[in-house]
């Protein structure tokens, strides 16, 4: 073994606070099982962490990172029994149970005989559900050097148990019951991006939270249990979070990992960007179409190349000679903006040479800086070392200083996965093959602190490309990354979404009409636009401005919509003379919704349930719901039904049981627990409003920095209702101490009235604003 791979070997173990303190766990108790070693460590009512180790150091070691919480165990008790100890709370019984002492091996035995002392762990909710852990392993092997082990635990599925979650997985599936998923980041997966973020969700409402950041697969429901096994470990350590709801499973997320702040208020008007505006005058030319034309827009996304070099971490003043200038006309209309900066070095960039000498970058085996790719082509840039404290801060500090300075008021941070794969390579803590799956985490984690201090008054926001434990704490933006640009991408975004923020990651959305170029297509039916006019794709792809339209009206009701794409032009007037007037309405929808979607970013932060839905999160009791991935909640009002077949003026949508449906376009009242067809022409998405839901619309505004009145209280009857309004400044942190200005309205279905507690926020009278649906 060489002195690196020595240096590597057993240094930090997965005992780790969030961004990497050493510290010894305080559990109620660690239990002997013949060697093994199980720590039970309660985090609440609901919330446990079991760790399994042989080692003690390891069984009594802190969680990895990501987990920010502190554990409290406060109402839990230990008690030892013959069936095994037995920890209890309000909420929970763990049993770990008694296990006999092992006798002399049979002949079998001695060729098959685990390596490791048997364990198994009950753990029973208040209503009778059990999760039980029935077998751990830790086989060792040898990655990248280092002599470690390939961990796992087994846990007990039910033949009628499904499984979401797990990050972003592009297959385009919503239930993962059945499948083997691949839980690491990887840019170049096949389908689109893959994101891990270990946190696996049931339908029978637990959540099992994966403590480990090297690659890690992932078998829910296969043959009776649901596997997990990763590449390096030192120990098996997970969380289980339980509940009656969905929403209480992510508000124990989010007590574990953090909760997900409030964005600018901005951050949900139309966020327009392009790949790439290669001048001032350019950007500058996009802002002024809307204005001109009278769309609403919020933010102008200036995306990569911008710089003189990669690792310049500047902008170049032969294309961009007035950043300063050029952001202050921004602000003058009403716009922000957005910058993107990578984490890449060229050799020849002004900083190579000093983060080089600091052993700042990811290193090989040898100790040499890691440059460029083997793959794509991409054989330019070093990547920074973000697992070191010292390195994120002097990125931070630089990007501050050469970047933000110019008046950009807000980061996209690229190539979080990191694009320069870190397996068989070196981070500051390790090596890359062990902590694969936290550069997001920590890379973000740097800009979000740094923000903090140096930006107090700043609402923060970061365009984040891939995701771990915790990152949705560092007020990131999530997108699918660099998608085709086809109808087979578009469909499989919406369960890809959904698998998302059921892992917690509530502030998703994907690139409008994909990213990469669309050069040609075959359409199989005529197209139900005319490409006349348009300049955003190849003279061979006719349908273009239908599929655009498409996923303009889907990413209408994702928790954010920005145009990106590597286009020629890229605004909403550049997909054709038809197509232009149908995007701009629902560009106007989009922000006649606003006083409803900033509510539900609000509520998101103080519970940590996502509004971007999976029919199982709202619907568990119907099972018609539990494998719909092409339909979801926005909200707790609306049923959204992308269309995503090219030439489709229909479709089957499922309205689920236990209410009636209002159809947003005609009013027309549908039964709950159906199958219909629903129509679909060009310029409509079907939408359904669950009946007994209020939905306030917002009068015409040109951006978010304008005050937005509202022009009606819909109401759409059928049991009683409640809803929030909410706003505030939209710029600052003052939302997290104020609370901002809030109403809830009420409406009360047997007088068929409807009242608010509190003021509305925009000083109106909510019954001069009522209008009910249907009478």
């Amino acid at each position: 073994m060489d002195r690196r791979t020595a240096r590597w070997t057993r240094t930090l173990p997965l005992g780790l606070l969030a961004l990497g303190t050493q510290a010894v766990a305080q559990p109620v108790a660690t239990v002997d099982r013949n060697g093994s070693l199980v720590a039970i460590e309660p985090y609440a009512p609901n919330i446990v962490r079991v760790t399994i180790a042989t080692e003690r150091d390891q069984a009594d070691g802190k969680p990895g990172f990501g987990i920010s919480a502190a554990a409290d165990a406060a109402g839990w008790s230990h008690s030892t029994t013959p069936a095994g100890d037995v920890f209890a709370s309000s909420a929970l019984n763990v049993t770990v149970k008694a296990q006999p002492w092992p006798g002399a091996p049979s002949q079998m035995q001695r060729y098959f005989a685990p390596s490791l002392p048997p364990v198994s762990v009950a753990i029973t909710t208040a209503d009778g559900r059990t999760i039980t852990m029935g077998g751990w392993s830790m086989a060792p092997h040898t990655v990248s050097g280092e002599k470690t082990f390939l961990a796992g635990a087994n846990f007990d599925a039910a033949p009628d148990e499904h499984f979401y979650g797990l990050g972003q997985n592009q297959e385009g599936i919503l239930d993962l019951r059945g499948r083997t998923i691949d839980c690491r980041h990887w840019y170049d997966a096949p389908a689109g991006e893959q994101v891990c973020v270990p946190v696996l969700v049931s339908s029978r409402n637990y959540a099992i939270v994966w403590d480990n950041p090297s690659a890690t697969r992932v078998s829910p429901g296969i043959h009776g249990q649901t596997r997990f096994e990763s590449e390096v470990g030192d120990r098996v350590s997970f969380f289980v979070i339980t509940g009656t709801t969905s929403d209480e499973l992510y508000a124990g997320y989010a007590k574990l990992t953090g909760k997900t702040p409030l964005p600018p208020k901005a951050a949900f008007g139309l966020i327009q960007s392009k790949a790439r505006y290669e001048s001032q005058q350019e950007l500058m030319a996009v802002a002024d179409g809307y204005r001109s034309r009278g769309y609403p827009l919020d933010m102008m996304v200036l995306d990569w190349f911008h710089w003189t070099r990669m690792g310049q971490l500047d902008v170049d003043r032969n294309f961009f000679p007035d950043p300063v200038g050029m952001n202050r006309e921004l602000h003058q209309r009403g716009l922000h903006s957005i910058i993107s900066v990578w984490p890449r070095f060229e050799k020849e960039s002004r900083y190579f040479n000093e983060l080089d000498a600091k052993g700042w970058f990811l290193k090989d085996a040898d100790g040499k800086t890691v440059d460029g790719l083997p793959v794509r082509s991409d054989r330019a840039g070093a990547l920074i070392d973000s697992t070191n404290p010292a390195a994120r801060g002097w990125f931070w500090g630089k990007v501050r200083d050469n970047i933000l300075s110019q008046g950009f008021d807000y980061l996209w941070l690229d190539e979080t996965e990191p694009d320069l794969v870190p397996d068989g390579f070196f981070y500051s803590i390790g090596s890359g093959d062990r902590y694969h799956n936290v550069f997001p985490l920590l890379h973000t984690a740097g800009a979000a602190e740094g923000s903090r201090r140096d930006r107090p008054d700043i609402r923060n926001l970061i365009l984040c490309r891939a995701a771990y434990l915790g990152t949705q704490a560092n007020g990131c933006l999530f997108w699918s990354s660099d998608i085709q640009s086809t109808w087979e991408a578009l469909r499989r975004q919406v369960p890809t979404g959904l698998n998302m923020t059921a892992s917690g990651i509530a502030l998703w959305s994907s690139d409008t009409g994909g990213w990469q170029y669309p050069g040609s297509s075959k359409p199989a039916h005529a197209p139900l636009l005319s490409p006349a006019g348009a300049t955003a794709m190849g003279a061979g792809y006719p349908d273009y401005p239908e599929l655009f339209v498409r996923w303009f009206q889907y990413n209408s009701f994702t928790p954010t919509l920005r145009i990106h794409g590597q286009r020629p032009a890229t605004a909403i007037w550049d997909y054709g003379a038809a197509a232009e007037p149908i995007l701009a309405s629902w560009s106007r929808l989009r922000y006649a919704l606003l006083p409803y979607i900033y509510p539900l970013a609000r509520t998101t932060y103080e519970t940590g349930a996502p509004f971007m839905r999976a029919l199982w999160m709202d619907f568990a009791s119907d099972p018609q719901v539990a494998t719909v991935g092409d339909e979801y909640m926005f909200g707790p009002a609306f049923l959204v039904a992308p269309v995503t077949e090219q030439g489709t003026t229909s479709r089957r949508v499922y309205l689920p049981a236990g209410s009636d449906w209002y159809d947003w376009w005609t009013n027309e009242k549908h039964a709950g627990g159906q199958w219909i067809d629903a129509a679909a022409p060009i310029e409509r998405m079907p939408l359904f409003v669950r009946a007994g839901s209020i939905v306030p619309i917002g009068a015409p505004v040109p951006n978010t920095a304008t005050k937005q009145a509202l022009a009606e209280i819909r109401v759409f009857p059928g049991r009683d209702a409640t809803a929030r309004l909410y706003d505030d400044d939209g710029t600052t942190q003052a939302y997290q101490k104020s609370g901002g200005r809030s109403a809830t309205l009420h409406w009360d279905e047997a007088a068929g009235r409807l009242t608010a507690s509190g003021a509305l926020p925009t000083g109106q009278s909510a019954a001069a604003l009522v209008k009910v649906v249907g009478r």
